[in-house]
């Protein structure tokens, strides 16, 4: 095949996808009387020039807007001086939200006869895996909406899973597995962020740690089994015990709790602490290797306000030095940090 013949029918076919991308209704001029045209849509073989006039019209009224076409290859044959005939493979990007379609890979072949001095299409066919098309389409859209509704609805659905299990994830990951209130992690993310808010509002954060008294004991004579529920037991005292919203209750580690109190003062946390012994007496959980033999907590309450002088751990080594006060001193008590 000569070069110019070559080019010629690039041309030609450049000529039709430029017109029947633009939607340019000039593109049926080019038609033959003698067409015949193959549709990959509706699957059925059209022998009328008119008939192929609608469909073609038919396909830019449902489509109005300019379509691109992704050309992948493009074969030429020149059968004659006056018949050629070219193939391409391309994909149509619809103007519409696609992700289906836009995939699949499209087959036109165009046959172009030399009429007087007019090239015209006699054979039209082409090959789109779009599965059938219903009444009044050319494009597959209404199957297509469909699909993409679909799918929409699967994204939204995993999205909405997706959330449902890092927040479930989150919660574990905050939480103590033994007792299931707030364990360490979580406690401190909580202070550091109480921490701030506090000393941006000039308001006092207050503290009580807790121990369980001889726990040690309590597990050798009673078994690890019964330590695990005595934990469980005092968790839920803690956290009944704590009212006022915004205060946290966390397991500290091992037989420590912690419970944070934000815009509270020192008088305020110690009733706090005073409501948590009586509580946990009133438990009267059995603890035959102590004095009382019940199980008791000894318990260290600090308060400060947060400022420029301090850091978050000043508050929780201050209770920490109160608590360490109250076992020295017997147990079963509550101290004070020192000012």
């Amino acid at each position: 095949m000569s070069t110019n013949r070559h080019q010629l029918i690039r041309a030609l076919f450049g000529q039709y996808i430029e017109m029947y991308a633009s939607r340019d209704d000039r593109l049926t001029e080019f038609f033959s009387e003698n067409f015949s045209g193959y549709t990959g849509g509706g699957n059925f073989l059209v022998k009328d020039r008119q008939e192929w006039v609608r469909i073609t019209r038919q396909d830019f009224a449902q489509v109005k807007d300019r379509i691109r076409i992704e050309m992948l290859d493009i074969s030429t044959q020149d059968l004659s001086d006056d018949v050629v005939v070219v193939t391409g493979f391309f994909r149509i990007h619809l103007p519409i939200p696609d992700h289906i379609l836009s995939r699949e890979t499209a087959r036109l072949v165009l046959i172009f006869r030399l009429e007087g001095a007019q090239w015209m299409i006699v054979h039209s066919g082409i090959s789109i895996p779009y599965h059938l098309v219903q009444d009044g389409e050319v494009y597959p859209l209404h199957g297509l909406q469909e699909r993409n509704d679909a799918l929409q609805s699967l994204v939204e659905e995993r999205t909405r899973e997706l959330a449902e299990a890092n927040r479930k994830l989150e919660l574990l990951s905050n939480t103590d597995g033994l007792t299931g209130i707030a364990n360490r992690r979580s406690f401190d993310l909580v202070l550091r962020q109480e921490w701030n808010r506090a000393q941006r509002s000039a308001t006092p954060l207050a503290m009580i740690l807790l121990d369980v008294d001889h726990f040690k004991r309590f597990n050798d004579h009673y078994g690890h089994l019964a330590g695990d529920d005595c934990l469980r037991s005092l968790a839920r005292v803690l956290v009944s015990s704590v009212r006022r919203s915004g205060e946290l209750v966390a397991r500290y580690g091992g037989e420590e709790f912690v419970v944070l109190m934000p815009d509270t003062d020192q008088d305020a946390a110690l009733e706090v602490a005073r409501r948590i012994q009586e509580a946990v007496w009133s438990l009267a959980l059995p603890h035959d290797e102590t004095a009382p033999g019940i199980v008791t907590f000894s318990l260290g309450v600090a308060c400060l306000v947060p400022s420029d002088r301090y850091v978050a751990d000043n508050l929780l080594r201050q209770a920490d030095v109160a608590l360490y006060r109250a076992k020295e001193r017997g147990r079963n008590r509550i101290e004070l940090a020192a000012d």
